[in-house]
């Protein structure tokens, strides 16, 4: 539809003849078939529903149940022992019907009761059958008999062909742990950290706390964990992530690369069609709820309400707060190229447009020579800076007129795309890829500085050409190469991951590209151009940008980013250490810390909790007394090798159970953080609470997940392997380290800090994980080879 953003669907003038009509038969056409695509979506959403609402029972057997009860009426036999006659004298029925039509529906009636009531039975049997997590702390694959019988009625109790959201019933709520535990676990997970005195301090702040204010606290919570569905997620999300008043770019925000080995185009235009098209086709399964719950050994699920927010979903700036808006449907996405935003609609008469309609798209937004309007070029700053001057001028600036408008355009799209002007690559300086399932090269073994400056840009870009309030901003590079930087509050990374595991898959395998490397098809549709946003910049309002642009610009030069692709081993060795790769990998970054900083530091591990109903995450702490003796036996020259390993395994299964303690809904961290927001509602200070929570993460670590799609085996395809992600440091004198696991012979490290901090150093500690991964695996041959 030529000009379709101005097209109505009727005109009338009144001429001395009278009254003429002329009607748009084209807009008309499309109304109609926007209806039609709404009105679907609708009878969808009502469909899930009501399959969800029956789960694990469906719909089928309410008519198994009836011809049931059907049967046993026909063989005089009574299986409602009365009921049914009850029904009929009650009701009235032979007054209304004659017989046996009053039976009939009196067993009907009796069915359906019977039914429902069958149907919460399963639903409660299967939340009991949930409940139990024994399973988890027995050795990797060798289940105990009760653990085989257990999960033999879980799967016996499962439904079949469950729906994105069909276990949410059925999954337990967070357990809330006592006081006491907490209180023990934490005074355990300190003390290696502190001297005797400073312990003594602290046990003597948490004995007072647990026998005064930790009771009361805790009778509150209990209330809570009672009447909400999970006692933490609001508050988490709420005083953790919306209410922070400090730039979400690079100290939330994290960011997702590229598959290492595929690299199907290198047109911009081409892959950025291909991967939005993609992404499209995931928010489509979302919304209709095809998209597979992840279940852990084939038969225990996790939660999916993250899922929810994923697409059309904006974080709105407050003074005080900031608020996630989520709209039901979006017919386009923004892209930004060149200092410019574009409206790029991807519905032409109620059906998604196809890759090669996209391409011509963009091709259009690159062709584009236009200048940016007045203080449109760094307006994404907005977004990268402090949250309250944001917030006022978003609502001084951007609250009508043509502001308002473009604005609302940005937040109510389905996603945002920065088309960048720069390229982006991972380092191959050398021959990539042995297929022979050998050890792989990743990024060379020279200097690092291309794939690191790869991550930086995706953390931050130029801090004005991402719009970092958006669900996520998928970033398409100018030699094809692309990335993502997701938003953190709405959900955590491995919700983005599916999304990206997806998203990579379609996009080399499932959808393709031509010989000439650009999209398959031709462009046909007479689809109008990409509508160019307006804005009305006034001086007043362009120097609050530029303030933001400072203060972002000022946040992004101090990352100090270095990626490591550790290609010596993977996760072959660890298994055949038999040791778990997490412990492993933790347990080298312990020692790379404590020969970096000469000390051991609080280490946070993201841990998560979607056993649970609405559950997010947990804290692991990985610094223990275990660990920091291992650390100390390897630094040690008078310990043999006997030694560390057996300290090795001692630390590896305290920290797997710290782990599954997380898991389970008997971490420390989150326990803590909930009794601390409810002594504030109180008005109650607590010396013990404020301490804990202000002490820094100088450590903070986090595994990035793969393989949660079943669309492609990584042993297979190693090729399809992504190079990971990563994030900002947590505290402005300490590290933050992600990891991927990528596949059975190579490990995948990110690694931040601040350029700011005189005593920490990306790259020294880069060097120093790795010689502690090497230290580790050389121990375990010495000894062999002793043998």
């Amino acid at each position: 539809m030529a000009e379709a953003h101005a097209a109505v669907a009727f005109q009338f003038t009144i001429t001395p003849e009278g009254v003429d009509f002329r009607i748009s038969n084209e807009a008309l056409r499309a109304i109609y078939y926007s209806g039609v695509r709404s009105w679907k979506k609708r009878f969808a959403r009502f469909k899930n529903n009501f399959l969800t609402g029956l789960y694990p029972a469906s719909p089928t057997s309410w008519f198994v149940v009836l011809i049931a009860v059907l049967a046993s009426v026909f063989m005089r036999v009574d299986p409602s022992m009365g009921v049914i006659q009850v029904i009929q004298d009650r009701l009235g029925l032979s007054n209304y019907f004659a017989a046996p039509a009053d039976l009939y529906i009196s067993v009907v009636i009796f069915s359906t009761v019977l039914w429902i009531g069958m149907v919460y039975m399963l639903r409660y049997m299967l939340k009991l059958l949930l409940c139990y997590h024994g399973w988890m702390y027995e050795p990797h694959g060798k289940f105990s008999l009760v653990s085989k019988i257990w999960l033999g009625l879980v799967k016996v109790f499962s439904g079949r062909k469950p729906l994105l959201y069909s276990y949410q019933a059925s999954l337990p709520r967070l357990p809330l742990p006592t006081v006491e535990g907490t209180v023990s676990r934490y005074l355990k997970s300190v003390r290696p950290l502190m001297t005797d005195d400073q312990y003594k301090e602290m046990e003597q702040l948490a004995m007072d706390f647990q026998e005064s204010l930790g009771p009361r606290l805790q009778r509150y919570l209990l209330l809570k964990s009672w009447w909400a569905t999970n006692y933490v997620s609001d508050w988490w999300e709420e005083y953790v992530y919306l209410r922070g008043r400090s730039p979400i770019m690079v100290n939330s925000n994290y960011y997702a690369m590229d598959a290492i080995y595929i690299h199907p185009t290198e047109s911009q235009a081409a892959r950025a069609a291909n991967v939005i098209y993609a992404m499209l086709l995931f928010r489509r399964q979302v919304a209709r709820e095809e998209v597979r719950p992840i279940l852990v050994s084939n038969a225990v699920p996790l939660c999916s309400w993250q899922y929810e927010r994923m697409f059309n979903t904006t974080r709105i700036p407050g003074v005080e707060t900031d608020s996630l808006r989520h709209w039901d449907d979006s017919k386009h996405v923004v892209v930004y190229h060149s200092g410019r935003y574009f409206k790029l609609p991807v519905y032409f008469l109620g059906q998604l447009i196809r890759p090669c309609e996209i391409q011509a798209q963009i091709e259009k937004i690159l062709l584009d020579k236009s200048e940016p309007a007045f203080g449109e070029a760094h307006l994404g700053a907005m977004t990268a800076g402090e949250r309250i001057p944001w917030a006022k001028a978003r609502q001084k600036f951007f609250s009508k007129g043509v502001n308002k408008s473009s604005l609302d355009t940005i937040e109510q799209a389905a996603f945002f795309v920065t088309l960048d002007e720069e390229e982006a690559d991972y380092d191959t300086t050398e021959d990539l890829l042995e297929m022979t399932g050998k050890a792989i090269d990743l990024i060379g073994d020279g200097d690092n500085t291309m794939v690191s400056n790869y991550a930086e840009s995706l953390l931050h870009g130029k801090t004005y050409d991402r719009w970092f309030d958006k669900s996520f901003t998928l970033v398409v590079y100018k030699n094809g190469r692309i990335g993502l930087n997701g938003e953190h509050s709405w959900a955590d990374a491995p919700i983005i991951g599916h999304l990206w595991e997806h998203t990579i898959y379609w996009d080399g395998k499932g959808i393709g590209y031509g010989e000439d490397k650009n999209t398959l098809g031709e462009a046909s549709l007479p689809l109008s151009p990409p509508l160019r946003l307006k804005w009305d910049i006034s001086e007043e309002c362009n120097e609050v940008i530029e303030s933001q642009l400072g203060t972002a610009q000022a946040l992004s030069e101090d990352v100090d980013m270095q990626l490591m692709a550790f290609k010596h081993y993977g996760k072959d060795v660890c298994k055949k250490c038999r040791i778990s790769p997490d412990a492993w990998i933790q347990m080298a970054l312990q020692m790379a810390y404590f020969r970096d900083q000469k000390k051991f530091a609080l280490t946070y591990e993201a841990s998560m909790t979607r056993l649970f109903r609405e559950g997010r995450t947990e804290t692991v702490r990985s610094c223990t007394m275990d660990s920091c003796n291992f650390v100390r036996a390897m630094e040690d020259p008078t310990k043999t090798n006997e030694d560390r390993i057996k300290l090795l395994n001692q630390a590896a299964v305290s920290h797997q159970s710290s782990y599954r303690n997380c898991m389970t809904g008997t971490g420390i961290d989150r326990h803590l953080f909930t009794l601390y927001v409810v002594s504030k509602y109180l008005k109650e200070d607590s010396k013990f609470l404020g301490k804990v929570l202000s002490e820094p993460w100088r450590l903070s670590t986090s595994q990035t997940p793969h393989q949660q799609t079943n669309l492609l085996d990584l042993r297979k395809h190693p090729e399809y392997i992504s190079g990971g992600g990563g994030f900002g440091p947590v505290a402005d004198d300490g590290y933050g380290v992600s990891y991927i696991i990528a596949g059975e012979h190579a490990i995948m490290f990110h690694i931040s800090s601040k350029h700011s901090c005189n005593h920490t150093s990306s790259r020294r500690f880069m060097k120093n994980i790795e010689k502690a991964l090497l230290d580790m695996r050389a121990m375990f041959d010495n000894t062999d080879k002793k043998k």
